[in-house]
């Protein structure tokens, strides 16, 4: 497991120091990089994402990300603004996005309070990204766009309505909260991908 090539897509947009250090807290070692070779020949990928959807779609078009990333053929897991932007577009600044999930990330109604942040639980788990998590597990979430339950939901969470917690679609596994800020369930989330 440690001597796989693992590679955070650093794209100025992402949380990826945090991601790092989750990565190293279990013991393995990961690459940050915006290079398209190093990005293709890695074993996983991971893609997180913070900030406004349009301004991290930019930083991706800037180096040809967005044409790279759905074309991936091995293990790639996208976290946060990252599983938003994996979808087909975000009513954030009307955004197109990268179209691997064909559904659409909707903003909460303006009468919720926003962003959504905090500790919630999720449910109705499925796939090998989340096999050895009990249902009902607290996972850290903040953000104000939400991916409704669709065929390629794995996890579930409720906040103002039922939601995807979490994607998957062939090789692209999601996650709307942050497992590198969700103590031990996340860590062992971080852990069930790089085994993937």
């Amino acid at each position: 497991m440690n001597n796989q090539n693992i590679v955070i897509i650093d794209y100025d947009a992402g949380n990826v120091q945090s991601v790092k250090y989750a990565l190293e807290r279990i013991g393995i070692s990961a690459e940050l990089s915006d290079d398209v070779d190093k990005i293709t020949k890695a074993d996983k990928v991971i893609f997180p994402g913070v900030g406004e959807a349009a301004w991290a779609m930019k930083m991706l078009q800037k180096n040809g990300l967005d044409e790279l990333i759905p074309q991936l053929k091995q293990p790639v897991l996208g976290i946060c603004l990252g599983m938003q932007l994996m979808c087909e577009s975000s009513e954030e600044s009307h955004t197109k996005g990268l179209g691997i999930f064909p559904v659409k990330t909707l903003k909460f109604p303006a009468e919720n309070k926003v962003p959504h942040m905090g500790w919630n639980q999720i449910k109705e788990l499925k796939g090998e990204l989340l096999n050895s998590i009990t249902t009902e597990s607290f996972v850290y979430f903040v953000h104000s766009y939400f991916v409704p339950v669709n065929e390629y939901t794995v996890a579930e969470t409720n906040y103002i309505r039922n939601f995807s917690a979490s994607l998957q679609r062939d090789n692209f596994y999601a996650c709307q909260f942050h497992p590198e800020k969700s103590g031990d369930i996340g860590q062992e989330i971080l852990s069930n991908f790089v085994k993937l």
